[in-house]
């Protein structure tokens, strides 16, 4: 069987140094190299196509699996394999990551290689994060990942890049530091038991931890992946990190980067943990609802449309922390599908708001409005992704917000009670910002001769604007995949809850 998840991130990783043998020219080789780029990013999306139609939607098993000996003596295994939990956001990174780089051809006029390179190269460490199933592995591609956002920050990014690419490095790194620990921590404990060390994921998810060492294990990746959501109070990286970042780079950031931390709590932390995720689990979703109403309050007030977008990720991201708390069908199911959903509804907005500002040099929302008499199809598109993004029902972010306050509320009303506000008041932000943008008289004269969306730009709008559509209409075609996957993580959960309690 042809090695799919293995070409999925081998395929930009060769691109990418492939393109590094491409002499620069002083520019003149730009547009080659940014059509080579498109293509070798099409191909991984090809290859999640591929994994996506072979997919046993029935089984919960991991598939595609590859496993080889890497560090035997250790007990660390190159060791891949999806389930339905992992499969679409494999499929999610292979979507966006060619819209990202169509956009950057507007924007991105110098250093186009380096550019370049580092998008495929991210694309590759994300990619080997949702499939690693060996956690030493897992951690390399993760760390990876730090390195080539880094730079796309720090050298594309605006006037305070190096603070923001700092910022971020910083916070990243201290969350890793602690799950680098965990991970060593584990693989001591396993052998300690057997007398083998491993990094296997899922032989360590047989391992008997005392609840003690558990609340300090699920406290070291805990606090990693919550800073990557990030949730409150971690967030404080993330504005800037939107801000200051090229359109490409915010765009992947919000569609793939933020969704690694959330994936973490559900493949490590809460099965990894039980016991620990039981006690901890309704202080999480805590943070999570402050985290919801705080980004949705402080997005309202911000002059800034890209910084408005950034913290309602705060927010958004914070539903999908509640519906893993509850650790229910509906709940995970819920917070899988608003990961979706938040890709291509936020990644949507900073594409949009980035094509706005190229055009006019600014983001603030004071300096447009009437702008649906003078760019209608660009008004049309923003129009798809803004009411996604507040969970219009027939578009994505419908199904995973309605999914999520029906777990939460299974499991405590409260909770669903208190992040309700939180839809309403993305309605409040988001539509009052649409409304500054684009109705009302055109009072700016750089505003009366902006042009409308050209033919490049459609070709990244018009599929982000295709999927809100398809996901709201026909959610069973990404529901149905991981639902398996789902029910057997929940059971697992629970069971393992159950069988220590009354063990102890």
């Amino acid at each position: 069987m042809m090695p799919l998840l293995s070409l999925s991130w081998l395929v930009p990783l060769a691109g990418a140094l492939m393109l590094l043998l491409i002499g620069n020219a002083d520019g003149r080789r730009d547009g080659l190299i940014r059509w080579l780029s498109l293509g070798v990013a099409l191909a991984p999306f090809a290859v999640t196509l591929a994994l996506w139609a072979g997919f046993d939607a029935t089984s919960a098993e991991f598939q595609f699996v590859e496993r080889y000996p890497w560090i035997p003596a250790f007990g660390i295994h190159y060791f891949v394999g999806v389930d339905g939990i992992s499969l679409l956001l494999v499929v999610l990174t292979g979507f966006l990551t060619p819209i990202a780089l169509l956009s950057s051809w507007g924007s991105i006029d110098r250093k186009v290689k380096e550019f370049s390179v580092f998008m495929l190269a991210l694309e590759a460490a994300m990619i080997g994060v949702f499939v690693s199933l060996d956690l030493f592995l897992f951690y390399v591609f993760w760390d990876a990942m730090l390195v080539p956002m880094y730079f796309l920050i720090g050298i594309w990014g605006y006037d305070q890049r190096i603070y923001a690419a700092i910022k971020f490095m910083l916070y990243t790194m201290a969350g890793s530091v602690l799950m680098l620990i965990a991970i060593l921590g584990l693989a001591y404990l396993y052998s300690a038991a057997t007398g083998t060390y491993t990094f296997d994921l899922l032989k360590l998810y047989t391992l008997d931890i005392a609840p003690q060492t558990q609340m300090w294990f699920f406290l070291a990746f805990t606090v990693a992946f919550a800073i990557k959501v990030p949730l409150f109070p971690f967030h404080t990286w993330l504005p800037d990190a939107h801000v200051e970042a090229p359109t490409a780079g915010s765009v992947i950031l919000a569609g793939v980067l933020l969704k690694m931390g959330t994936y973490g709590l559900l493949r490590f932390s809460f099965p990894l943990f039980p016991q620990a995720a039981a006690y901890f689990a309704p202080w999480l979703a805590l943070l999570a609802v402050i985290g919801i109403i705080y980004g949705a309050l402080v997005a309202m007030v911000q002059p800034d449309m890209k910084k408005l977008v950034a913290y309602s990720s705060v927010s958004h991201l914070g539903f999908v922390v509640l519906g893993i708390c509850a650790m229910n069908v509906q709940g995970v199911q819920g917070a899988i599908y608003q990961m979706l959903a938040h890709g291509v509804s936020t990644g949507g907005l900073f594409l949009l708001v980035g094509t706005l500002s190229d055009r006019r040099h600014t983001r603030l929302i004071g300096e447009f409005g009437g702008l649906k008499d003078v760019m209608p199809r660009f008004t049309a598109a923003f129009t798809i992704i803004t009411l996604a993004s507040i969970g219009l029902p027939g578009l994505n972010g419908f199904v995973g917000e309605f999914l999520i306050m029906l777990g939460a509320f299974r499991w405590d009303p409260r909770f669903a009670s208190a992040a309700g506000l939180g839809v309403i008041l993305s309605a409040v932000y988001m539509l009052w910002m649409f409304q500054r943008v684009f109705y009302g008289p055109v009072t700016h004269e750089e505003n009366a001769t902006l042009p409308d969306l050209r033919p490049r730009e459609w070709a990244g709008v018009l599929p982000l604007c295709a999927m809100a559509l398809v996901m709201g209409i026909f959610p069973t075609l990404f529901l149905k995949p991981m639902e398996a996957s789902v029910d057997a993580l929940v059971q697992r959960v629970r069971a393992t809850q159950t069988l220590q309690a009354n063990t102890r």
